[in-house]
């Protein structure tokens, strides 16, 4: 299927890897240009020239940190006038919610939520003025259905849905949609980092919390970050105009709901 988005400028935040380098992958193999973005330097580079290598498509690395006013600006200046922005951003590590501070509740709030709408604020006018813009929030499939030690990535990212659902309805009528997607378990880095401080907890084998973890999915198996890309391009496509204020979740069937 042809997108319709070929030679949009699009910024994929923390895309140097996981999921975010899936959405940048994605939206450069439909034929945009890209920003992509991480902290490391060298990782950030490596993947640059990788995803330019595999789709032929302009790929723009910024090496900062998406969660400063700084870091915000660098993007910006890369790519002042987006078409697609993919806000993604690490979540905090795994807590016992007794043990968070009030200053790893600001930070977690920060990172995960006004992060995401500091963004949105910037780029969402210029969307509206040239009748074309698809925000895509990463969240998380904790939103619908807590995870244990999660809370806070959970509080976080429940409050961005709430604060954009007001929001998408506002722009909707100038083709900009704005729309989360909530991943399940995905083959990626921080997943493995969550089940190995299981393991290491239980003191039981990694193999054996990864195993656990799949039978409770119905697919039986983690996601792959490559189909996460795929639907996070569909939703930015010409085709995906008509959604808007959604949350698509993408679990394997892990969430036991109808609705």
């Amino acid at each position: 299927m042809d997108l319709g988005i070929k030679g949009r400028k699009a910024i994929v935040c923390a895309s140097s890897r996981g999921l975010g380098r899936a959405c940048a992958t994605a939206l450069a193999e439909a034929g945009c240009t890209v920003v992509i973005n991480g902290r490391d330097e060298k990782t950030l580079a490596a993947t640059a020239a990788e995803l330019a290598r595999l789709t032929g498509s302009e790929i723009i690395p910024v090496a900062a940190d998406v969660g400063t006013p700084e870091g915000r600006d660098r993007l910006l200046a890369a790519c002042p006038s987006p078409d697609i922005l993919v806000n993604n951003n690490a979540g905090p590590p795994p807590k016992d919610f007794r043990q968070l501070s009030h200053a790893d509740m600001i930070a977690g709030v920060e990172a995960n939520m006004i992060t995401p709408i500091a963004l949105i604020q910037r780029v969402i006018d210029g969307m509206v003025e040239r009748r074309f813009g698809r925000i895509i929030d990463i969240t998380s499939g904790s939103v619908k259905m807590p995870l244990p030690l999660l809370d806070l990535s959970s509080g976080a990212r429940a409050g961005l849905t709430a604060f954009l659902a007001g929001v998408a309805r506002q722009v909707a009528g100038s083709n900009v949609t704005i729309n989360h997607i909530l991943p399940g378990a995905f083959s990626t880095d921080r997943l493995s980092a969550i089940m190995q401080k299981t393991a290491t907890d239980k003191g039981i084998p990694f193999e054996k919390v990864a195993d656990a973890r799949m039978a409770t999915i119905p697919a039986r198996r983690f996601g792959t970050p490559e189909e996460f890309g795929k639907l996070c391009a569909f939703l930015a496509s010409q085709h995906a105009g008509y959604i808007t204020g959604q949350n698509l979740l993408i679990d394997g069937g892990a969430f036991p709901s109808a609705f």
